[in-house]
């Protein structure tokens, strides 16, 4: 069995792991108070206030006068901008919530760029034993539910292009089979959804289906989290129905954008 992709390091630094997902709430959500990052992140209004005056300090983020702290300029993505990420990630959040009160599992919104995938909205469940929120991190695509489905989406020239072998020259081991992947592709374009079954963690089940736009191609990947204990293949048509309302429902938002 392949190794996990996201390994939690052996000595996590709580304040370090605050800076960077205040970092990625700015990034991708546009802005927030001290108030809403120190909800958001679980802890006092004086920590919150310290880990932004950091931030600014280092250019990661801005503070306006209105009291709203923004990425700064170090980040690479304009989050308040009108980007089609902001966009998707605006118009998804409420249906991500939605998934979770109905199915508490946790779920998640994702967009692929190249070979890889990133994780740009994650609502976690309020159970115990959960999948933890992914949220700004990058997988490789072949190896993420929402990341199969959105390559299924590509003609077999795009998908060689992405998969190329000049672009894994110094990285062979991470090339893809794209033999074996087309099978698995042209498998998840008749069913319309895919299930990921320890591929990209050990404990880990994922289902997911995509999100397309008013062209009926595929922008992002819906898709719900699992620990693989609690995992019931019996119960796989209603967490695919239940995504499939999402995703319409996301769609239907996102048209509705200017």
């Amino acid at each position: 069995m392949d190794k996990p992709l996201k390994t939690p390091p052996p000595y996590p630094i709580a304040s370090v792991d605050h800076a960077l997902r205040a970092a990625t709430i700015l990034q991708l959500e546009g802005g927030a108070t001290v108030a809403q990052l120190a909800e958001r992140l679980g802890v006092a209004r004086s920590t919150a206030h310290r880990i932004l005056a950091m931030l600014v300090y280092r250019d990661f983020a801005v503070r306006g006068e209105d009291r709203v702290y923004r990425a700064g300029p170090v980040l690479e993505l304009a989050a308040h901008s009108q980007s089609l990420v902001s966009r998707l990630r605006t118009a998804a959040l409420p249906h991500l919530h939605r998934v979770v009160a109905l199915l508490d599992e946790t779920t998640n919104l994702i967009v692929r760029t190249g070979d890889t995938v990133r994780f740009v909205a994650s609502v976690e469940c309020r159970q115990a034993l959960r999948v933890g929120s992914r949220e700004g991190m990058v997988f490789p695509a072949h190896r993420t539910t929402a990341g199969l489905l959105l390559l299924a989406d590509l003609a077999d020239e795009e998908l060689e292009e992405v998969y190329a072998p000049e672009r894994y020259r110094d990285r062979r081991a991470d090339r893809p089979d794209l033999a074996r992947l087309r099978t698995e592709l042209r498998r998840m374009r008749r069913n319309g959804f895919a299930v990921n079954r320890e591929r990209s963690e050990r404990g880990l089940v994922a289902v997911g289906v995509p999100v397309r736009g008013r062209d009926g191609a595929a922008l992002a990947g819906l898709s719900v989290s699992m620990p693989s204990v609690r995992y019931d293949p019996q119960r796989l048509r209603s967490l695919v129905a239940a995504l499939e309302a999402a995703a319409h429902a996301v769609e239907t938002d996102l048209a509705g954008q200017p």
